[in-house]
């Protein structure tokens, strides 16, 4: 699948009564990435994975998932394990009986790497599913959309619910798949201190829009943190693209798009680059940022804080 892109949408839109989840997302997520989607509640992001995996249709725009195929089409279906929030498999059936309906249900299955898969974590084929832990649980959810050898993996929120050993756990278990077979992975995540570790890709959602989205390497070098007088700030700001600015008294800090290089910057300027989790969180607070393509349309909140 190398050049192909594993979710592709234009002007997509979900809406739900009167209450658009989703409007004019635009997003094209290239093959091979563990990809971050990252967003408050009710960004949009459980809505998307939905899309991508077929379960929901567009209200507007389009999605084509593994290089142009159509969500929910026998084509997409057998390349694509999906694990959906707070998955409640069935509490009274035993782990080997979950697997025997997953082996009936799929064209393409690996029952051999689904049990050495849960073997290896200790995890007994024999016990009921309602009585594992939540670590566990999830491990069984985790190795029946492996063991369907997908191409693309969907996991919506699958470290909610677990504890920090079990997080450590799951992501291991998921990167060594990464790694094995190559498949790509799209999750959904509020942990975004832990998601430096682990994605390549990301994608931020704010307001039903997409307000960032690129390789974690390029984002973070393609921003800079400026601090400086606030007397200067204005002029500044004027010439830049600002994601995110923030005045404390004498002193002004501004998050910038530089597109990779330092920003020009004045007498009593200092610069450095940012962190994935600064990044996040500017864009999420100034949604609008990404909106405007240039300079001239640099967002600029002005937001007064007090000096600590």
């Amino acid at each position: 699948m190398a050049g192909d892109t594993v979710i592709d949408c234009g002007g997509l839109g979900k809406r739900f009564r009167r209450t658009w989840a989703l409007r004019d997302c635009h997003l094209a997520v290239p093959a091979g990435h563990v990809v971050a989607l990252v967003g408050p509640n009710g960004a949009g992001k459980s809505t998307l994975l939905n899309l991508a995996a077929g379960l929901t249709a567009p209200s507007e725009g389009a999605l084509t998932v593994l290089g142009g195929r159509r969500p929910g089409s026998p084509g997409a279906l057998d390349r694509i394990g999906f694990v959906a929030q707070n998955a409640a498999l069935y509490p009274g059936l035993a782990v080997r009986d979950l697997l025997r309906m997953g082996r009936g249900l799929n064209r393409r299955w690996d029952d051999a790497r689904a049990r050495d898969h849960l073997d290896g974590l200790g995890i007994p084929l024999d016990r009921r599913y309602g009585r594992l832990s939540g670590g566990q649980q999830a491990q069984v959810s985790l190795a029946l959309a492996l063991a369907k050898r997908p191409e693309l993996l969907l996991l919506d929120e699958p470290l909610a619910a677990l504890d920090p050993l079990a997080r450590h756990d799951f992501m291991a278990a998921l990167l060594t798949a990464v790694a094995e077979d190559g498949v790509s992975v799209l999750f959904s995540s509020h942990a975004v201190a832990e998601l430096e570790q682990t994605c390549d890709y990301l994608v931020v959602l704010a307001g039903g829009r997409v307000q960032v989205s690129g390789e974690v390497d390029d984002l973070l070098g393609g921003h800079r943190m400026l601090t400086g007088p606030t007397a200067g700030a204005d002029a500044l700001a004027a010439r830049l693209a600002v994601v995110r600015d923030r005045r404390a008294g004498a002193q002004s800090h501004l998050l910038v798009r530089t597109g990779g290089v330092d920003a020009p910057v004045g007498a009593g300027w200092r610069q450095q680059r940012v962190g994935l989790e600064e990044l996040v969180l500017a864009y999420l607070r100034e949604p609008a940022a990404s909106a405007l393509p240039g300079p001239r349309g640099a967002v600029r909140s002005n937001e007064r804080v007090l000096q600590s």
